[in-house]
């Protein structure tokens, strides 16, 4: 019995030493340590000692998680107690805010004007809020590196929320933008990444476009674009304008309805190309569209597309009867196999046709 009491003696001392050590600990290491944390968790840590009482207030990094919470109502007053409570002085490395339940869009505007006042640099953005027009103090953000916004419209899913032509983000390189309306500009066309100097990566997410009908994806820098256009009203299918010189990698999912309109010069960049239908759309039309995308793109050295995708390409007239300049400099064909659609016969010889020491992987 002694012998059991000696050890329960000793490991309470190591947990207590432990606690020390870690007290011990400069802010920096702390706030560390703290960042890979959600929020919620970090404030509870100000009940361990008074050396814990203010540090989370100097944290660089907060991540608001909705699903951390009983109700809405609890996770709104946290929200605003943080912003009121942490230390003004701090700037403000990386902000998440996810919220699957309809957000006030005041306590949205409020939390995008206190990133940006507090030179945030990583922004995300999850929810579901009826805002019609974000701050616009965020596209003015000198400090904003990373820039991650989905909001979706809580009553209808067509409604998005508008995005800006006019942008002044010298420091963004990723931007992530889902359920997002883009109109037209005072020159009269779309043209909304254009300013965007230092952008790298681009993804658009199931966005629309106003009173045009193409969407003009002009950067220098860029080099990282994917597309995710799904949807089954052809009213919402806009098409894309690129001018992209550094382009070297391209992603599409949905289904290419109209032209991917470019100039030579600005495609012959990209390299790595990835072309996925999300479903079996039987029309001529569009898998002709398809096959012109594959000419136009016609120096990448990768390619990968989904059996969907081959089973629509496979509907052009007498397809494996035509030979085609394109694809010289293929080097890896790679085929998701999906269980709505098989491989039709011929068709990955069709594409290898002028690159036959290609690898091929196909996989589930």
């Amino acid at each position: 019995m002694k012998k059991g009491k000696s050890k329960r003696n000793n490991h309470s001392e190591c947990q207590e030493n432990n606690k020390v050590s870690l007290s011990n600990f400069p802010d920096c290491i702390l706030l560390y340590i703290l960042s890979f944390l959600s929020t919620k968790e970090v404030v509870q840590t100000l009940i361990l000692s008074k050396r814990w009482k203010n540090v989370w207030k100097n944290l660089p990094t907060l991540t608001l998680i909705a699903s951390y919470f009983n109700t809405g109502k609890g996770f709104t007053e946290f929200v605003s107690k943080v912003m009121s409570l942490r230390d003004a002085s701090t700037s403000l490395h990386n902000l998440e805010f996810r919220c699957h339940d309809i957000v006030d869009p005041f306590l949205l505007t409020s939390i995008l004007e206190y990133a940006v006042s507090h030179n945030v640099r990583r922004l995300k953005i999850l929810t579901r809020c009826d805002i019609q027009r974000f701050p616009t103090c965020l596209f003015s953000c000198h400090s904003l590196t990373s820039l991650h916004l989905s909001v979706c419209h809580p009553k209808q899913f067509s409604m998005c929320t508008l995005f800006p032509n006019s942008l002044n983000l010298p420091s963004l390189t990723n931007l992530y933008l889902c359920h997002i309306s883009f109109c037209v500009g005072d020159d009269g066309s779309v043209e909304p990444f254009s300013k965007l100097t230092s952008l790298t990566s681009l993804m658009i997410v199931y966005c629309e476009i106003v009173d045009a009908q193409n969407l003009c994806i002009s950067s220098t820098k860029l080099v990282q674009l994917t597309i995710y256009m799904i949807s089954y009203a052809p009213e919402t299918y806009f098409g894309i304008d690129i001018s992209t010189p550094s382009l070297c990698t391209f992603e599409f999912h949905g289904i290419p309805i109209q032209k991917l309109h470019r100039s030579k010069r600005n495609l012959s960049s990209i390299k790595h190309v990835c072309i996925d239908l999300i479903t079996l759309w039987n029309s001529v039309e569009v898998s002709l569209v398809l096959l012109n995308w594959l000419v136009e793109l016609a120096n990448i050295e990768s390619l990968t597309v989904s059996s969907t995708t081959l089973q629509v390409l496979s509907l052009v007239p007498d397809l494996l009867t035509i030979e085609l300049p394109f694809l010289c400099h293929l080097k890896s064909l790679k085929v998701e196999k999906r269980q709505i659609s098989s491989i039709p016969d011929g068709m990955v010889d069709f594409l290898l046709q002028h690159a036959p020491s290609a690898s091929v992987v196909i996989y589930y």
